[in-house]
């Protein structure tokens, strides 16, 4: 765990990071936001931050954003000022610690996050194979492939692997090449130099060198842009980088973690992907199975995410019954763990029982766009027909059309009207996650980008960016 303090708060918060370290954490202390946000940009990563309620904490945060830094931020304040704890929530910050501070509790927040970031519920038959492969291979330096379909928790696998590795103590540092635009994936990953290019007002370290003496996962590494590819694999073969808007070459020292949702090999004969990349990603792989192949995972990965959301909104934990279950077990899950994670955030929302009931559960996943979805007492089908199933998914037979008025509906209206209705109500459906939307469309994510920027230029109004 890596820890970064920023502010003074009379020597309170400076007692914090002394218990952090005291429970085996690496604290860095910053000044204020500004000093945070410089160091972070130059290499200085952190797991976790602890703020100053009177620094600009909602600044803060946006800036993080902005530059792409994943990183959970606890607001810290004197006292029980409720106040300022609802405010530092409302400004995105995870939780609120009362300071002088409490040794227990800031050991509990501590144990929170990692265990946030690193959950991995893996009981299923399915995956015990997957686990011990995952288990023998961690120590090794060796470049792990992690392919499966997306919402499978190739990202959670990946921190699985990194944190039972020999640089568990060094950083993690995960880059979604799916999210990032093309023209700044190369600066996010080698950095640049102050002038490199029209707004590189300063010198940013890439994510390759943050990563140096840890671990470096590229997620969705099938997106990246065949230019790109080719420094990319210097990089791996050579061990060394080169910032954009500089000729001086950079020694790094990480391993290197890929996913990807698509048949890489399809890639590769298609000319989209290099294949002596696919190779030296490709020195191991790890598939993870979908989530309705591992049926009895299905319980208590349900019955996390109902917990995490009843904590998220301030209501009373759940117990989800046996008919919800039953429910839940009859779902082909096509987004897979993310979509359960999605069901269960409503359903803790809908339930009206004391234990989750059958119909808390709304499966969205067939009511994708022009109201195809089928009856209500239906069992829950793929949803979109096989010719829209990505290269990897399985392919599961669609269902018939239940709601004939959905098609006439469609009469008497432009073929590109409807497509945009569809990308939108599916981009609506995934919470704005574009990742998981271009999936279940069958479309690439630069497709989907491209899309919605038109749709944008057209004064569309567009569902907001969510979580990866």
């Amino acid at each position: 765990m890596r820890l970064m303090i920023i502010g003074r708060l009379d020597g309170h918060i400076s007692q914090a990071g002394k218990i952090a370290l005291q429970r085996g954490a690496k604290v860095v202390h910053c000044e204020d936001t500004d000093q945070a946000i410089g160091a972070l940009l130059n290499g200085k990563s952190a797991d976790l931050a602890m703020v100053d309620v009177k620094q600009k904490l909602g600044e803060f945060i946006k800036r993080l954003k902005t530059e792409r830094i994943h990183m959970p931020v606890i607001a810290c304040g004197i006292g029980t000022d409720a106040r300022s704890a609802v405010k530092a929530i409302q400004q995105g910050a995870k939780e609120y610690v009362p300071l002088p501070p409490d040794a227990e509790l800031i050991a509990a927040v501590l144990e929170a996050v990692t265990e946030e970031n690193n959950a991995m519920i893996a009981n299923d038959p399915a995956m015990k194979s997957v686990i011990t492969l995952a288990d023998r291979i961690a120590p090794s330096d060796a470049t792990i492939l992690i392919t499966g379909e997306s919402g499978t928790g190739k990202e959670v696998m990946s921190r699985y692997v990194h944190n039972k590795s020999k640089r568990s103590g060094g950083p993690f540092i995960a880059v979604n090449c799916a999210a990032i635009p093309e023209n700044l994936l190369e600066s996010e990953l080698f950095g640049h130099e102050k002038g490199a290019f029209t707004g590189a007002t300063a010198r940013r370290i890439g994510k390759f060198e943050e990563a140096h003496k840890g671990t470096i996962l590229l997620d969705e590494v099938s997106e990246m842009h065949p230019l790109l590819q080719a420094k990319f694999l210097r990089a791996i073969q050579e061990k060394e980088i080169t910032r954009v808007g500089s000729n001086d070459v950079i020694k790094v020292d990480v391993r290197i973690l890929a996913t990807s949702n698509r048949n890489l090999e399809d890639s590769v004969r298609k000319g989209e992907f290099r294949e002596d990349l696919y190779f030296r990603l490709n020195v191991v792989n790890i598939p993870l199975p979908p989530l309705r192949d591992r049926p009895s995972d299905i319980k208590r990965l349900s019955q996390m995410f109902a917990d995490k959301y009843a904590e998220a909104n301030g209501i009373d934990r759940k117990a989800v019954s046996k008919e919800a279950e039953d429910k839940l077990l009859n779902c082909s899950w096509r987004g897979n763990i993310r979509e359960l994670e999605n069901t269960m955030h409503r359903a803790i929302l809908m339930a009206t029982q004391d234990d989750i009931e059958a119909e808390a559960i709304f499966i969205q996943s067939d009511g994708l766009s022009v109201n195809l979805a089928p009856a209500a007492n239906t069992p829950d089908p793929a949803g979109v027909s096989n010719a829209q199933t990505p290269p990897t998914t399985t392919n599961v037979a669609a269902p018939a059309i239940q709601n004939q008025n959905g098609v006439e509906s469609m009469i008497g209206r432009t073929i590109a009207a409807v497509e945009r209705d569809m990308i939108l109500n599916t981009l609506d459906h995934c919470l704005g996650n574009r990742t998981h939307a271009a999936n279940i469309l069958g479309i690439s994510i630069r497709t989907l980008r491209n899309k919605l920027n038109q749709y944008k230029g057209e004064g569309v109004n567009v569902p907001a960016v969510g979580g990866g």
